[in-house]
């Protein structure tokens, strides 16, 4: 049986430990670490000195999932099967995303509900966890075959912005893939630690982080003191990037051409032959200053100075961004000591020199931007390991810290290697109308079942006033103090109502238990996460129902017979599949009912407004 070492009281491993460092990211994904000899990070490269992954996942009609740039062949050809930007799906609800639904060629399940979006390839459902976890599992066998050696163990890095939900969606997903995460880094902090800020105690500095990807732009401005990261704000466009360069001057070649959208539609392949080679005039264009090629036979041609003025309007939204986010941190542009420049697009001339002018300094742009996040994500795996002496690593949690929610589920609010002291809090809900009391089981441990993880302590939290199910909000809280102890206080928001208690969360364990514990938490982490998704399956189902079956009560005066019959008939399927069925199964009869109760859900609502405006003067 394999060993895990760990320092019990800093959470570091042992230096034989190989720790990688993972950039997941929303176009490309890749793997770093520090080398052995020359102490430096460095990228892992195939053979072919390539070190980028796409970060798309393509299933064939047996399910068979491909990862890279074979799934990327696929984006034409079969869009359908083809999951491409699965990060902006971390941790969303259909709801955050509805948007944009237009965005994805795939199917994004809408259930009108606030849960976790689930993505439909034929008969199978899969969760932005799982889709993750492929691309996370496909940087480990990359990163294992060009080391000769197994790798276990990584940081992997999320956008500064990425809330509670996003980054346990992220350790879910490194889980899944065989990997202990031992840390989420953001983005912003690793890209600075690779140009080594951060890593001296005495330097106090205010850093700029633009961040411009293929279809995403982050700006965050940080703070770093003693070795200390704090965010203090984040800006964005999480749908503005090179992409949109690529499609401007694709678009005015269209113009000059003079192809209708007919055309276009008729033939696919022009429109990809067209972007391709708009990509390769805006690379061509950062080194010269005319790009000159074919397009179906059809010349095509730009110039350095058209091209600038094709972006200029996506450059000054990013700028604008910067205003936004230095305006929240109550900071001006002559507060900021350093600007870092992250991600592909800010290879184009055009976008550094406006963001050099904007900050009025230089900006470090020495690293290939491509790989800046993930030589960070190695330098902070380093420090992890203890191999880097002159940094001081913060006292951490060993083990996750989380409640029981329904179904016998572990909901982490602490993860572990979270820093001492650290603060978290998450609202949850009643599951029936007029529940008094709501019990708060606090346990610790890694796996996703409460079964098998170590019992801290349970408390009720009684005296809630009588409310519809799903009304009253009761937030959950914990705080870790300097000594390790653990405070969990649950209030109810509306009417004030309070309880708490105290937990010494490290009590009684020794470091061969918390070993195993984190050892079984990899070997099961594939039946883990497939039991959460049925489990999350069942409860959602279960809620579905009552809703339903709530609706068809208060309304069966609106509805017709048919409609009735219908439901029912749907709703006894979906009953009997919650007891047997797959996960799949009971999304799939989910999705059936949806379908028939979206209808005449629509109907009733429309005909309550008609209703409720009867007589009413609108003015506009």
């Amino acid at each position: 049986m394999a060993k895990i070492g760990i320092n019990i009281a800093t959470g570091s491993l042992q230096q034989q430990e190989m720790i990688v460092g993972i950039d997941l990211g929303t176009t490309n994904s890749l793997v770093a670490i520090i080398h052995p000899e020359s102490k430096k990070p460095v990228v892992l490269k195939e053979h072919d000195g390539n070190a980028l992954v796409p970060s798309v996942v393509h299933f064939d009609e047996t399910g068979l999932a491909t990862v890279g740039d074979t799934a990327k062949e696929y984006l034409i050809t079969e869009p359908h099967r083809t999951i491409f930007s699965v990060k902006r799906l971390m941790g969303k609800s259909y709801n955050d995303l509805k948007a944009h639904a237009d965005f994805f060629t795939y199917r994004v399940i809408d259930d009108n509900t606030e849960s976790l979006v689930k993505i439909q390839v034929g008969n199978a459902f899969y969760s932005p966890v799982e889709l993750s976890s492929l691309i996370l599992k496909e940087l480990k066998t990359r990163a294992e075959h060009i080391l000769k050696t197994p790798v276990t163990k990584a940081v992997i890095t999320v956008p500064a912005y990425f809330n509670d939900a996003q980054r346990q969606a992220t350790r879910d997903a490194g889980k899944l893939a065989g990997l202990d995460v031992l840390r989420i880094v953001n983005e912003p902090t690793a890209a600075s630690l690779a140009y080594g800020m951060g890593l001296r105690q005495d330097e106090t500095k205010t850093i700029a982080v633009y961040d411009l990807g293929g279809g995403t732009f982050d700006i965050s401005v940080l703070r770093i003191a003693g070795g200390i990261f704090e965010v203090l704000s984040t800006n964005g466009d999480t749908y503005l990037g090179g992409d949109d360069f690529d499609r401007a001057i694709a678009e005015y070649w269209i113009g000059l051409l003079g192809l209708s959208r007919e055309e276009l539609d008729q033939h696919k392949q022009l429109g990809q032959e067209l972007r391709l080679r708009a990509e390769e005039a805006k690379k061509h264009l950062s080194f010269h200053d005319t790009f000159e090629s074919a397009v179906s036979g059809e010349k095509v041609t730009l110039t350095k100075t058209k091209l600038e003025e094709l972006i200029g309007s996506y450059v000054q939204r990013t700028l604008d961004c910067c205003k936004n986010a230095l305006a929240d941190a109550d900071l001006t542009v002559k507060d900021i000591d350093e600007v870092v420049m992250v991600g592909g697009s800010t290879r184009v001339p055009f976008v550094k020199e406006s963001v050099a002018a904007f900050f009025g300094r230089k900006v470090h742009d020495s690293m290939n931007p491509d790989e800046v996040v993930a030589l960070g994500a190695a330098v902070q795996a380093d420090i992890l390991a203890g191999n880097n002496k002159d940094f001081l690593l913060l006292d951490i949690t060993p083990l996750s810290l989380g409640i029981e929610t329904m179904g016998g589920l572990m909901d982490v609010l602490v993860p572990r290697n979270s820093k001492i002291p650290s603060k978290a809090g998450r609202q949850y809900t009643t599951q029936k109308d007029g529940q008094s009391g709501m019990r708060i089981s606090v346990y610790q441990g890694e796996r996703d079942l409460v079964k098998d993880n170590r019992k801290l302590a349970e408390f009720n939290l009684t005296n809630i006033p009588a409310m519809p199910a799903g009304l009253p909000k009761v937030e959950v809280s914990f705080l870790v103090n300097a000594d390790g102890i653990l405070v969990v206080k649950a209030k109810e928001l509306r009417s004030g109502v309070e309880q708490s208690i105290e937990v010494k969360p490290q009590y009684g364990l020794t470091d061969e238990e918390v070993e195993k514990m984190l050892l079984e938490s990899i070997t099961h982490a594939k039946e883990d996460i497939q039991v959460r998704a049925l489990v999350e399956a069942q409860t959602e189902a279960s809620q579905i129902i009552d809703t339903t079956q709530l609706f068809i009560t208060k309304n069966r005066e609106l509805l017709t017979d048919e409609e009735v019959a219908a439901t029912t008939n749907a709703i006894d399927s979906l009953q009997q599949l919650t007891a047997t069925g797959t996960k799949d199964e009971i999304h799939a009869a989910i999705e059936k009912l949806n379908e028939l109760s979206r209808p005449y859900a629509e109907r009733v609502m429309d005909t309550a407004i008609s209703r409720a405006m009867k007589g009413k003067n609108i003015l506009k």
